[in-house]
């Protein structure tokens, strides 16, 4: 008799090329999952595509990237490239402040009652020489001149994002190709795990992913885009980095309003009362629009993720995966919530049956007494 089973040693043996693969394979798997979220967000669009394609996957396929590489991942790269430029400024700025000092600018020395007080704190902590570095040791750690020279090597690293770009759209191609067959393989082994449940997880967890993924998207691109043309309107400094950082704050819940008015507060600080004003008053309405028609009907879907659940996916999904992980932290507890709703609904059936059986009984005696 052998001394260890072969069923055994089959189970651990999986379990030991599965361990293996994810050591081997872990610097993919953010690009991986990005590729399967964006997928799962745009399976009903990609579907339609297949229709009118005749049922060719590779050529839908082929066609839906381009319309991705066109219209989703360009923008956002001319964007960032922008946007980088420009955040490296400000902070050759904040390295030229930390060695010469500077005095506090007169728009906030013209804020009202608290003008002062500002400026003030802006001596101490920002006009002196040396002052700004100390601050920014305090406050992350790392001395101003090692937060700079990190910010130049991100700028220089663009070599590792268009690979980690390409392998998620080579990704992509082929979860649009095959992803039907993926798809049943994964129904196979979920009903095996999981009998008489994975009918109903399977259906609508997608239909979450694919209403949140969307929903956040669209509506931080919109925010975005909406704001980022007031900014240019009021004559904000940088209405385009602005305008990214506010959608990009759009996917955190109150992100979009507090940028909203601190670049209101800071046109009114600086002198152009009538267009802070106007901005402030423009984005509140907007915000409330969006946030009171758009939002709930995009964000959700089946699943409504509570602020608490939704909050935790942000911060996880950011300080896990970084950028990506704002899209992939919600996801994740969006499944999650639709787990737990399951069980609890399987439970609350199974205290009705308990409760019930009591009444049939006595029933069913009263039937047969009479």
């Amino acid at each position: 008799m052998p001394l260890i089973p072969s069923i055994s040693a089959a189970r651990w043996l999986l379990i030991l090329i599965a361990i293996a693969g994810i050591y081997f394979f872990y610097g993919f798997l953010v690009p991986v999952l990005a590729a399967a979220v964006i997928g799962f967000a745009t399976w009903p669009l990609y579907s339609d595509l297949v229709r009118r394609t005749g049922g060719n996957t590779t050529l839908a396929a082929s066609i839906a990237i381009a319309f991705i590489v066109t219209f989703l991942v360009l923008p956002i790269v001319l964007s960032a490239l922008y946007m980088a430029g420009e955040v490296r400024d400000w902070f050759g700025w904040a390295v030229h402040v930390n060695r010469d000092g500077a005095p506090p600018p007169q728009w906030i020395l013209a804020l009202p009652v608290v003008g002062s007080w500002l400026g003030d704190q802006w001596v101490q902590y920002v006009g002196s020489p040396g002052s700004l570095g100390e601050l920014a040791q305090i406050v992350s750690g790392a001395h101003i001149g090692n937060i700079y020279r990190a910010v130049l090597a991100a700028g220089g690293n663009a070599f590792h994002v268009v690979l980690t770009l390409l392998f998620m759209l080579i990704a992509l191609f082929f979860i649009y190709r095959d992803g039907s067959t993926f798809v049943r393989q994964v129904d196979l082994l979920g009903e095996r795990i999981l009998p008489n449940r994975w009918e109903r997880i399977s259906r609508v967890v997608p239909a979450t992913i694919s209403s949140t993924v969307m929903g956040m998207t669209l509506i931080a691109i919109g925010e975005g885009i909406v704001l980022g043309i007031a900014y240019w309107i009021a004559g904000a400094p940088s209405a385009i980095t602005l305008g990214v950082l506010t959608g990009v704050m759009a996917l955190v819940p109150g992100g979009a309003p507090l940028s909203m008015s601190l670049v209101s507060i800071y046109l009114i600080a600086s002198g152009s009362l009538w267009a802070g004003i106007a901005l402030f008053l423009w984005g509140t309405i907007e915000l409330f629009i969006v946030d009171k028609t758009l939002r709930p009907k995009l964000v959700g879907g089946p699943i409504k993720l509570p602020f608490l659940p939704t909050f935790f996916g942000l911060v996880g999904g950011v300080k896990t995966m970084g950028f990506l992980g704002l899209f992939i932290g919600p996801v994740l507890m969006a499944i999650i919530v639709a787990i737990w709703r399951e069980w609890i609904r399987e439970a609350e059936l199974t205290e009705e049956q308990h409760m019930q059986e009591p009444e049939l009984q006595l029933q069913l005696q009263d039937s047969a007494e009479k």
